[in-house]
């Protein structure tokens, strides 16, 4: 992939990829990303300590793990994160004494990902346009005055990223409540919050309700908006056995993702030794961007008019009718509305035809188990909530919640995005929890909900809140409206950021800014001398230790722990006649982090399921957080499961958009490229799509191409169609012909953030409509980086 000096040659290619996901090009660029990070030889057996028992937990992603004897569980892109944590460069004062915060601006994601670890604080110098070195009492000093210079608690905001431990956020909640707020904007905001807030009202709790062994038993697993070979590989390997067994695979999503085709297990000899792979999805339906809930509520329909016609025959009942009897309300309601509804507008909103719908309403209805699993495909849309809720429907329709082989799976991203929502990072806590909180620690909590993450951006803007603190993340770059987000955060008093590598988040600075460096979860954490594990919670419930088997990046680097409680310490004062290290109304920061398990005791005061906390993650595999909805018990005011009725919706803001512009308005998904996580740039190429060397491009689909009048490889600007007459452009984007439905586009995220509106959000939830822009295209030319 050679970079051409010719202006008008893209940096990269487009190249079909034609082999199975994995196999020996798994392995390959797992080789080049140790290369790439200048990974020492003698860390290469960190890998092998990759999610076991006596090892760490995967940093990336949140997919459970099958057993911790075996010797090889990890994956591609975990072996990426690794090697980025790992990595032997290192970020030192010297590069800040190079380089303006304006003159790293203008580097890539990728640019800044690879100058590696940052080894000490560091503070933001107006004058110089630099950051210089601070000393960590310093830092914490100057976070304290500028806290405790707020006219009230609620101006200052706490973000948490899914990478924090249950224990570091644990202690951050504390900490933010006894300052005084509820203002936790969350990286759960960004992805599974529908689905934390589609849920508890039907079924009662707001979490997948499988383990990793109903998989073992499900006849067919239904996979919606998701792409596992990239953002989950390990799913792969639940997959493979599945259809091996003779199980039905269905992926719905509006590209067909290589991934899903056909896999190389690299655990399987034969199989790599032989060219071997096994056909993953045998059925694809591809709807169009944000008619999945047309879609679910026409399969839900399907099978209802497939069961009264079975009543009418006097044959065997599809429909589970003991289940529905004792465990759901309101089920009559939902027949009636799927009765009146018109299967022409289902076909026209889900985009997916008649017969299509009625294939999967035949699969479902065969198969005895059914597990439905979804990721941001589903929750990253308008009516997001709706979606999982009619989804909920389906399935409470055969009986599939609540018993072996079936049920719930929403698949969660990063690694303890699900931990830290159960351990306290929420903005709208209900007042049982609260509650205990004041029993346990004995000072009053507030009670007033706070912002989540589009909320503390508009705050910020307005002036509401002044003090901004991450622990982890890239805040700027991650959200929406990307030019509002950067003037947000611009006009801060300050702004903090816990992190292990450089970002451009923190490039995007208030007035003050502090880079704090931390601990990666591959490294060993000593405190007082003993080496601490940390807890996360998995996609499924389970919770297990992790315990970092490589030295520090620098020996100047603080734990997560022992930034939030330094920071709290400062914050919230001295001893005040307590003993040494506790501060207002007696917290104890410094036996806290001297010693982890004390914290572990204290999750376990606040929330009864972590009972006998440290004995248990003393077990290897951890243990199982009770999901209500998984013993069929539902936490809800009906007390049983709810069945909901939603119509479909027909004004929206990309009908109304389409009503003016008419065919040329598309509608643009943004997604994740092979090279990345998150954020995260690892490298340039999106090997399963054909990408290479590039970011920059759109998929489209080769009539559209037509239709505007195009080429593939030409290159146009893309505005998204809003009415607030605000400009929201993304310029310099290459067509690449694709599989995916008429009238829908795919870009990168997030080249293309700054096209999503800060309002366009999904009902009930909040989160930013990644996969929902109403676009326009319009002639481009090639950016000067050839589309890098």
């Amino acid at each position: 992939m050679s970079h051409s000096d010719k202006p008008d040659t893209p940096a990269g290619k487009i190249s079909p990829y034609t082999h199975p996901a994995a196999g020996w090009d798994a392995l390959r660029y797992v080789a080049l990303n140790l290369v790439r990070e200048r990974v020492a030889p003698g860390k290469y057996g960190t890998l092998l300590k990759q999610n076991q028992h006596d090892g760490f937990d995967c940093p990336g992603c949140a997919w459970p793990d099958r057993e911790h004897s075996s010797t090889f569980e990890f994956c591609e892109n975990g072996a990426k994160a690794v090697a980025a944590e790992a990595t032997s460069k290192r970020v030192r004062a010297d590069l800040f004494e190079r380089y303006t915060v304006t003159e790293l601006l203008a580097q890539s994601d990728y640019e800044l990902e690879q100058h590696g670890r940052l080894t000490a604080p560091m503070r933001y110098d107006a004058a110089s346009d630099k950051y210089l070195p601070v000393s960590w009492d310093d830092a914490f000093a100057l976070i304290a005055q500028e806290l405790n210079a707020l006219d009230h608690p609620d101006q200052a905001a706490f973000y948490t990223s899914g990478r924090a431990s249950n224990e570091a956020a644990f202690l951050y909640q504390v900490f933010a409540r006894a300052f005084g707020t509820n203002n936790f904007p969350d990286c759960s905001n960004m992805c599974h919050e529908a689905t934390s807030r589609g849920l508890p009202p039907v079924v009662g709790a707001g979490k997948g309700t499988v383990t990793l062994d109903d998989f073992e038993h499900a006849d067919a697993l239904f996979l919606f908006g998701q792409n596992p070979a990239t953002n989950h590989p390990r799913m792969l390997d639940e997959l493979r056995s599945c259809s091996l067994r003779g199980g039905t695979i269905v992926s719905i999503n509006p590209l067909r993702e290589r991934g899903l085709e056909r896999f190389t297990s690299p655990q399987d000899a034969v199989a790599m030794l032989t060219g071997g792979s096994t056909p993953i999805a045998s059925v694809f339906v591809q709807p169009s961007l944000g008619g999945d809930l047309a879609l679910v509520k026409g399969i839900a329909k399907r099978l209802l008019e497939k069961d009264d016609a079975a009543l009418a025959k006097g044959e065997h009942r599809l429909l589970d009718l003991d289940f529905i009897a004792q465990h759901t309300a309101y089920f009559d309601d939902f027949a009636a509305d799927l009765r009146g509804e018109s299967w022409a507008d289902l076909v026209q909103e889900s985009g997916v035809p008649q017969e299509q719908i009625w294939l999967l309403a035949d699969i479902y209805a065969k198969s005895e188990r059914v597990i439905a699993t979804w990721g941001m495909g589903i929750t990253q849309h308008k009516h997001a909530v709706a979606t999982i809720q009619m989804l909920t429907n389906l399935m409470l329709m055969r009986g599939n919640i609540g018993r072996q082989g079936a049920g719930l799976c929403p698949v969660r991203g990063h690694s303890n995005v699900q931990g830290d929502r159960t351990v306290g990072i929420e903005e709208q806590p209900t007042p049982a929890f609260l509650d205990r909180m004041e029993q346990v620690f004995g000072f009053p909590q507030p009670r007033q909900h706070g912002h989540d993450v589009v909320a503390t951006i508009a705050a910020m803007a307005e002036g509401r809140v002044k003090v901004f603190v991450g622990l982890g993340g890239n805040f700027a770059v991650a959200t929406p409206d990307t030019p509002q987000t950067f003037a947000a955060l611009r006009s801060c008093a300050l702004t903090v950021h816990v992190t292990t590598k450089l970002n451009r988040s923190h490039l995007v600075h208030g007035r003050a800014a502090l880079i704090l460096p931390t601990l990666g979860r591959t490294e060993i954490d000593l405190q007082q001398g003993v080496a601490q594990g940390v807890t996360v919670e998995d996609s499924m419930s389970m919770v297990h230790v992790s315990y970092g088997r490589n030295q520090p990046a620098s020996d100047e680097l603080l734990s997560e722990v022992a930034i939030v409680s330094r920071m709290a310490e400062a914050t919230l004062g001295g001893s005040n006649g307590n003993e040494p290290g506790q501060g207002r109304h007696g917290l104890r920061w410094r036996a806290w982090r001297d010693d982890y398990a004390l914290i572990r005791d204290d999750i376990a005061r606040v929330f009864d399921d972590f009972h006998d906390y440290n004995a248990r993650i003393a077990v290897p595999g951890g243990f199982h957080l009770t999901v209500a909805p998984r013993q069929r018990i539902w936490h809800t005011p009906s007390g049983k499961a709810q069945f909901s009725v939603h119509a479909l919706p027909k004004d929206t803001p990309i009908t109304r958009a389409r009503a003016l512009h008419g065919e040329r308005l598309l509608v643009m998904m943004t997604v994740r490229a092979h090279d990345q996580y998150n954020t995260t740039i690892y490298a340039l190429d999106d090997r399963y799509r054909g990408v290479f060397g590039m970011r920059r491009v759109l998929f489209i689909h080769a009539d559209d191409i037509a239709m505007l009048g195009m080429q593939a490889g030409d290159w146009v600007d893309v505005h998204s169609v809003w009415d607030d007459g605000v400009e929201r452009r993304a310029d310099g984007f290459m067509l690449v012909a694709y599989d995916i439905p008429r009238g829908s586009v795919g870009a990168y995220y997030p080249e293309t953030n700054a096209l999503v509106p800060l309002a366009s959000v999904a009902d009930g939830a909040g989160t930013p409509t990644f996969k929902s822009i109403p676009v326009l295209l319009v002639p481009g030319s090639m950016p000067a980086n050839g589309g890098r």
